[in-house]
C-alpha cells in the first residue's frame, strides 16, 4: 500500500492553482495589451478616412472629390503594409480609390468609423467603414491596410507574455518549493532527532519549541514514550528482582554441590556428575549476576549521584585471582600491568566492565593464548584495557557485538549479554570504548574514562591529582 506525501500534497494544492490563475492572468494580459493596439491601428485608418472628408464637395447633383496623386500616396504611405482606399456615392459609384475595394459594411451612423476582418486581394485586411453626408448625398469612405504589422505586434506581445509568465511560474514554483520545504523542516527535524536517539533514550521530546500545528502530535509521541518508558521500568524491575532473588538459592545450591563433591570424591561416577551441576551452577549464577548488573546499569535509569572516585588499577587486583583461575583452566598467560589510574565511577558497575572483558578474552583466547589487562593515566583520563590472542574481530561486527545476545562464536559458551553490559555501563561513566586488532592477532578492547567535568587535571580534586 503506497504512503502519501504531505510535501506532493501541498505543492500539488499550492502550485497547481497558482498555474491555473497564471494562465487565465496571462491571457487577460495578453488581451489587456492587444486590444489597445488593435484601437490604436483602427484609429490610424479611421483618421486616413477623415482625412478625405474635407476634400469631398457637391456639384449639382453629383459629389466630387478633390484628390490629386500626390495626396492620395500620402494616404497610401507605409513601411509594412498595403493600404487600399475607396470612396463611393449613394449609387456605389467609384469617386476616388481602388476599384476592387470589397463591398463596405453598411452602418446608419453618420460619421461613425466601423472596423471589421476582410479580404482584398487575396490577403486578410482590416476595414475601416465610414459614412458621412455631402450636403444631401451620403458618401461612403472605406480604408482597409494588411495585417502584417498587427500580426507583428502580436507576435511580440505573445512571446513577450509567455516568456514573462515562464519566468514567473518558474519562480512561483521555486518560491512555493522552498516555502514547503522550509514549512516541513520541524518535521525533518523531529525525525532527525527520533533518529539519532539510542534504543534506551526513552525522554519526552521537547515541547516548547515545536510549531502549533506539530504539537499535537509531539505530545501524543511524549505520551507514547513515557507508556514504554514505564513498561522498560517494570520489565527492568522485574528482572532484577528476579535476577536478585535467584542469587541466594543458587549460592546456597553451589555450596550444597561442592559439599557433596568433596563427600564424594572417591566415587568417580557420583564426582563427575556433580561436578557437571557445579559447573552449570556456576553459569546459572553468573548469568543471573549479569542479569542483575544489566539492569543496575541501564543508562535510562542510571543515578550520576553514584559516581565517586575509584582507583582502576586496585579495581582489577581485586578480581586477580578470579581471572588466573580462570586463565589456568586453558594454560593461558595472563599478564597485569597495572599503573595507578583514577576516575569518576561507580565501584559495583566497574567490577561488572572489569569482570566481563577479561572473562570474554580469556573466553575467547585458544588454549596456551595470551591475555594482558592494562590500566594508566592517559592525558584524557583513565584508561582500561585488555588486550587477548583470539581469532579477532572484523570490521563489520565491531559494532554488532555490542548488542545483546548477539555472539561471533556458538561454540564458546556464554550468553551474548557480556558486552551489551560493558557499553551500558561505559555510557553510565560518560567513557567511550574502542576495539583495535592487536599487535600479534587478536583484539584490544580500550576503555577511555573522561576527566570529572570539573574540567582539565589542574582542576581535579586533590584525591584524583595525587
Amino acid at each position: 500500500m503506497s504512503m502519501s506525501s504531505i510535501r506532493i500534497s501541498l505543492l500539488k494544492w499550492l502550485i497547481v492553482p497558482l498555474l491555473i490563475v497564471n494562465l487565465v492572468g496571462a491571457g487577460l494580459t495578453y488581451w489587456l495589451a492587444w486590444i489597445p493596439a488593435q484601437i490604436a491601428f483602427d484609429q490610424s485608418l479611421a483618421d486616413a478616412g477623415w482625412a478625405m472628408i474635407p476634400r469631398l464637395h457637391e456639384a449639382g447633383a453629383e459629389v466630387e472629390i478633390d484628390l490629386s496623386k500626390q495626396a492620395e500616396q500620402v494616404l497610401r504611405v507605409d513601411h509594412f503594409d498595403a493600404i487600399f482606399l475607396v470612396v463611393r456615392d449613394r449609387r456605389g459609384k467609384l469617386l476616388a480609390g481602388d476599384a476592387d475595394f470589397p463591398v463596405l459594411s453598411q452602418n446608419e451612423q453618420l460619421n461613425d468609423p466601423t472596423p471589421y476582418d476582410s479580404v482584398m486581394r487575396g490577403e486578410p485586411v482590416r476595414v475601416v467603414a465610414l459614412k458621412t453626408m455631402i450636403g444631401n448625398q451620403p458618401v461612403f469612405i472605406g480604408v482597409a491596410e494588411t495585417l502584417r504589422k498587427r500580426t507583428h505586434i502580436r507576435s511580440v506581445i505573445f512571446i513577450a507574455l509567455a516568456l514573462l509568465e515562464g519566468v514567473l511560474a518558474l519562480v512561483l514554483i521555486a518560491a512555493i518549493w522552498l516555502a514547503v520545504s522550509k514549512g516541513l523542516l520541524p518535521l525533518k527535524k523531529m525525525k532527525l532527532d527520533l533518529n539519532a536517539r539510542s534504543g534506551e533514550d526513552l525522554s519526552a521530546l521537547d515541547e516548547q519549541h515545536v510549531p502549533l500545528e506539530l504539537s499535537p502530535v509531539v505530545k501524543a509521541i511524549n505520551g507514547l514514550l513515557d507508556k514504554v518508558q514505564l513498561d522498560a521500568k517494570a520489565q527492568q524491575n522485574f528482572l532484577a528482582n528476579v535476577a536478585h532473588q535467584l542469587r541466594t538459592p543458587l549460592a546456597g545450591f553451589r555450596t550444597q554441590l561442592e559439599w557433596l563433591l568433596q563427600k564424594h570424591a572417591d566415587e568417580p561416577e557420583s564426582a563427575h556428575s556433580i561436578a557437571l551441576m557445579t559447573s552449570s551452577t556456576e553459569r546459572m549464577i553468573r548469568q543471573t549476576n549479569q542479569l542483575l548488573t544489566l539492569a543496575r546499569a541501564e543508562p535510562a535509569k542510571f543515578e550520576k549521584e553514584r559516581l565517586g572516585v575509584v582507583d582502576l588499577n586496585k579495581l582489577v587486583e581485586e578480581s586477580i585471582q578470579h581471572f588466573v583461575e580462570q586463565a589456568h583452566k586453558k594454560n593461558i598467560d595472563l599478564g597485569f600491568n597495572l599503573q595507578p589510574a583514577r576516575v569518576m565511577g561507580d565501584h559495583f558497575l566497574l567490577l561488572d566492565l572489569i569482570d566481563n572483558l577479561v572473562d570474554n578474552a580469556i573466553r575467547y583466547s585458544p588454549q596456551n593464548g595470551t591475555v594482558t589487562v592494562n590500566t594508566l593515566q592517559g592525558k584524557d583520563g583513565g584508561i582500561f584495557s585488555v588486550e587477548d590472542s583470539g581469532p579477532g574481530i572484523a570490521p563489520s561486527e565491531q559494532e554488532l557485538i555490542f548488542n545483546r545476545y548477539h555472539r561471533l562464536d556458538d561454540h564458546v559458551a556464554g550468553n551474548g549479554l557480556g558486552l551489551a553490559i560493558v557499553r551500558d555501563i561505559t555510557k553510565d561513566h560518560g567513557a567511550r570504548i574502542t576495539v583495535e586488532p592487536g599487535a600479534a592477532g587478536g583484539t584490544i578492547f580500550s576503555v577511555h574514562f573522561p576527566f570529572p567535568i570539573l574540567g582539565t587535571p589542574s582542576k581535579l580534586p586533590a584525591q584524583l591529582r595525587n
